[in-house]
């Protein structure tokens, strides 16, 4: 790392959240909920990156409905945005990571590119693998981080590591990505080892991203470029022109480049990570009392063992409850098994149908 390299974070706020309903809606999706303390996971995301000596100040890219959030949460924790980008329709993650790389401010800067509704609970670890990272970024390689996995999960996409890279501490060639697993195949994965799950957090520079976005999804590239060429500003934020950008393929960064390109290494990191994907996801990673349950907000758990309650301005009260998931706003109560979390898409589709 050059003493005068500092990395400018990438944080991605776009995301719906669907599958934390009630809780998770089109007007406050998962990313900006307070779900494991007093910060939401974006002010999480944020705070993971204050260290002045070795992040520059954020890159946010977020929903345009969502401007005001933003910035309320980021006035909450006394930070401020150095951009804000408000897409204009969702794209995916490559279109997004393009924006943010045409918005550098040098093309040469190395851009860390995060999800916003991701828990890191061990943040030195990450930060220790980030500098690790860095050299190869500066070489142009697009590096990926893969995480240890603790079991043959079948919601995550894997990553193979191939050789080590030359000079690197600690990274890989990218053998291969491979999409969410049936489960006998992922632990095919894991006991042959070498196999990491795919954070969708990565490390390069901007103008590496752009050329193998050009060469890979030209198309992603040239829509970008016009409509930040077309944009309009106020302050800090960015406005892309809403007709450039539409014409965008929607598609991930995985698919566009990642999976593509032949400079891509996986850098391990074991920094206590979860996407929070599911209200079961949150049991596991929440501590619990006794019984054991775990309880947000005004809850009474009597005489109840392995739940999980969520409340949210409003108060709840359980008796004799076994095993279950109960989470509650002021209008809406949804109650599933634990382990029957998935299915949350599938309420959400049934009311959409009733209504």
């Amino acid at each position: 790392m050059s003493d005068k390299q500092v990395i400018t974070p990438v944080i991605l706020s776009g995301g719906s959240g669907t599958r934390l309903w009630p809780l998770s809606t089109n007007e406050c999706p998962k990313q900006f909920l307070t779900l494991t303390g007093p910060l939401s996971l974006f002010q999480q995301t944020v705070e993971r990156c204050n260290d002045k000596a070795l992040f520059a100040t954020p890159i946010i890219v977020s929903g345009a409905s969502h401007r005001d959030l933003v910035v309320k949460q980021l006035d909450e924790i006394k930070v401020r945005s150095s951009k804000l980008i408000l897409e204009p329709c969702a794209r995916n993650t490559a279109p997004a990571i393009a924006l943010a790389a045409l918005a550098c401010t040098d093309p040469r800067d190395i851009m860390l590119v995060m999800p916003s509704d991701h828990i890191i609970s061990d943040v030195p670890a990450f930060q220790k693998a980030v500098k690790q990272s860095l050299s190869l970024a500066e070489e142009r390689w697009l590096v990926t981080f893969g995480i240890a996995p603790t079991g043959p999960e079948t919601g995550y996409g894997y990553i193979e590591q191939g050789d080590i890279v030359v000079d690197s501490e600690n990274s890989f060639a990218a053998r291969r990505f491979v999409e969410k697993p049936a489960e006998d195949d992922a632990e095919k994965m894991l006991s042959r080892g070498g196999f990491h799950w795919n954070a969708g957090i990565f490390l390069f520079r901007a103008d590496a991203y752009l050329a193998a976005l050009g060469k890979y999804a030209p198309e992603i590239l040239q829509a970008a470029i016009k409509s930040m060429k077309n944009c309009g500003d106020e302050d800090f934020v960015i406005r892309p022109d809403a007709h450039e950008f539409g014409k965008s393929t929607s598609v991930s960064i995985d698919y566009a480049v990642m999976e593509k390109s032949e400079k891509v290494a996986v850098t391990p990191v074991n920094p206590g990570w979860s996407d929070v994907g599911s209200w079961d996801s949150l049991f596991d990673i929440n501590a619990t009392d006794n019984d054991p349950n775990v309880t947000f907000g005004r809850v009474h758990a009597i005489s109840s063992k392995n739940i999980f309650v969520h409340a949210s301005g409003i108060e709840v009260s359980t008796f004799g409850l076994e095993n279950l998931i109960v989470v509650a706003n002021e209008k809406q109560v949804m109650i599933i098994p634990r382990g029957q979390s998935q299915n949350v898409k599938r309420i959400l589709q049934e009311r959409n149908n009733i209504e």
